[in-house]
């Protein structure tokens, strides 16, 4: 399970860096050729676009992972471990039933739009649909990984979100402190 974590955590780190390496290539080349050499790109605006949606959508699903989506967890820190238990389910819960809302639409529009095409590239637009499919199923997976951990006991909190405090390392946060006096 690790080996497949790990494969996984890479896998989704390098989709990111390529979406944007490839997005700033192709927006980067297109305003040098058309301001020194008065020509362009024809398909740069269009493709990316597709990396910056493709980046986004993979982006929420490394903050999935994570856990750095924003969140209030104010009420549920103050109430004890049966309470947090709870709420862990319920709001996860949610999370679960709003990613299957997320595959179902993303799922429609991708089957819609498979004879669609780009206007320029020609590329089908159900790839670009397609992202939907991947981020709903890659965070269910996520959540219910997170859900079976924390009552295996494996996790000791039921944490959705990870404070400030967790998210930055502790000697980042000596200079911080360091820097403050």
């Amino acid at each position: 399970m690790k080996k497949i974590s790990s494969f996984s955590h890479n896998l989704l780190n390098v989709a990111i860096a390529f979406s944007l390496a490839a997005m700033s290539i192709a927006v980067f080349g297109n305003v040098v050729l058309r301001y020194v050499f008065n020509s362009g790109i024809v398909w740069s605006e269009e493709m990316s676009r597709y990396f910056f949606v493709w980046m986004v959508f993979l982006g929420a699903i490394a903050a999935m992972k994570d856990k750095m989506h924003l969140g209030v967890d104010i009420l549920v820190k103050a109430l004890p471990t049966k309470g947090q238990k709870v709420f862990f389910l319920i709001s996860n819960g949610i999370v679960l039933y709003l990613l299957w809302l997320l595959l179902e639409g993303s799922w429609k529009m991708t089957i819609l739009n498979k004879n669609s095409t780009g206007p320029v590239t020609g590329m089908p637009l159900s790839y670009l649909f397609g992202i939907g499919i991947v981020t709903s199923i890659w965070m269910m997976i996520l959540i219910i990984s997170n859900i079976v951990e924390a009552f295996k006991g494996k996790s000791n909190e039921f944490v959705l979100v990870a404070s400030t405090e967790e998210a930055i390392p502790d000697s980042a946060t000596d200079e911080t402190k360091a820097q403050a006096k």
